[in-house]
C-alpha cells in the first residue's frame, strides 16, 4: 500500500473524450497546457474494496485512467527525464459525481467523496506508457476501449508540467486522465478498469451507507 500525499488529476486528455464533453478539438489542435485538478488521499480504496455510491445523483461515472505513482521527490523535472522519478503504474478508476461537477463549476466536491478513487491491482514499474491498452467493463460489458497513444498530453508531459507547479513526493499519484465512454454506476454493479502489463483493478458498487 503506497501512501500518496496528493492525488492530482488530469481532466479531459483523451481527444475521443474530449468531444464526449462537449470539448471539442480542432483537427490537429490541442489545448496549451493540461487541466489539473486535485483529488483528496482519503478517497483511496484498493482493488476489491467498494465503491460507495450516494443516492440522490443521476450520474455517478466510473473513468478507467492509468495511474503513475511518483518513486522519488521531484521538482521542475524536465520532460526527457520525467520516467526517472517514476516507481510504476497502476490502474485508477476516477469515480466522478457529474451532477454536482457540472454545479459546482470545480471539482473537488465531485471527485473527492471516500472510495471515489479506487487503484490496482498492483504497481507495476518498467512499463512503456505511451502505448498501453486500457479497457472499462461494467458487469462485464465493454464500456470503455483506447490506448494511452490516444492522450492529448503523454506522460512525460504530464510530470514536467505537474512538477513545475507542485512538488511530487514520494507515493503521490498522477491519473492521466480517461478515454471516452464514461457512464453511470448503478447499486450492484461491479466496474473493471483493466490495463495490459497491470491487470485488472475491480471493484463492486454499493449504497453510501
Amino acid at each position: 500500500m503506497f501512501h500518496p500525499t496528493k492525488i492530482i488529476g488530469i481532466g479531459v486528455n483523451y481527444r475521443a473524450h474530449a468531444v464526449e464533453m462537449g470539448k471539442g478539438l480542432p483537427p490537429g489542435d490541442r489545448p496549451a497546457e493540461p487541466l489539473m485538478f486535485l483529488k483528496p488521499p482519503s478517497a483511496l480504496i484498493l482493488d476489491g474494496a467498494a465503491i460507495e455510491r450516494p443516492a440522490g445523483y443521476e450520474r455517478v461515472d466510473y473513468e478507467g485512467e492509468l495511474g503513475v505513482v511518483i518513486g522519488r521527490r521531484a521538482k521542475r523535472v524536465a520532460r526527457e527525464r520525467a520516467l526517472e522519478v517514476v516507481a510504476g503504474f497502476t490502474c485508477v478508476n476516477d469515480v466522478t459525481v457529474r451532477d454536482l461537477q457540472k454545479k459546482d463549476g470545480q471539482w473537488a466536491r465531485a471527485k473527492g467523496f471516500d472510495t471515489f478513487c479506487p487503484v490496482g491491482p498492483r504497481i507495476v514499474p518498467g512499463l512503456d506508457p505511451s502505448r498501453l491498452k486500457i479497457q472499462t467493463r461494467v458487469n462485464g460489458v465493454v464500456k470503455q476501449d483506447s490506448t494511452t497513444a490516444d492522450l492529448i498530453f503523454d506522460v512525460p508531459t504530464l510530470i514536467a508540467f505537474v512538477s513545475a507547479h507542485l512538488t511530487l513526493e514520494e507515493g503521490d499519484l498522477i491519473t492521466t486522465g480517461t478515454p471516452s465512454g464514461v457512464g453511470n454506476l448503478a447499486v450492484g454493479d461491479v466496474v473493471e478498469i483493466e490495463i495490459e502489463g497491470i491487470g485488472v483493478l475491480r471493484n463492486p458498487v454499493i449504497a453510501r451507507p
